[in-house]
């Protein structure tokens, strides 16, 4: 049986920790972060990861 291919498009965007969560880039940290509130732009700093229910399906996208 072949080998699983990664989702190249999946594996930049996500990574996978050795606590075996997976991290994940977060939206609205791009540009035009003036009109955000200083509470949410701090809020948007921290570290994001996939939620239980959609775990499975990232690693099998990630081919782990």
């Amino acid at each position: 049986m072949p080998k699983m291919k990664t989702n190249r498009g999946a594996a930049k965007r996500f990574k996978l920790k050795k606590s075996g969560k997976i991290k994940r880039g977060t939206a609205f940290r791009s540009h035009i972060l003036t009109k955000q509130d200083p509470k949410t732009k701090r809020r948007l700093r921290s570290p994001k990861h996939v939620d239980a229910t959609q775990v499975k399906q990232m690693r099998e996208l990630l081919g782990k």
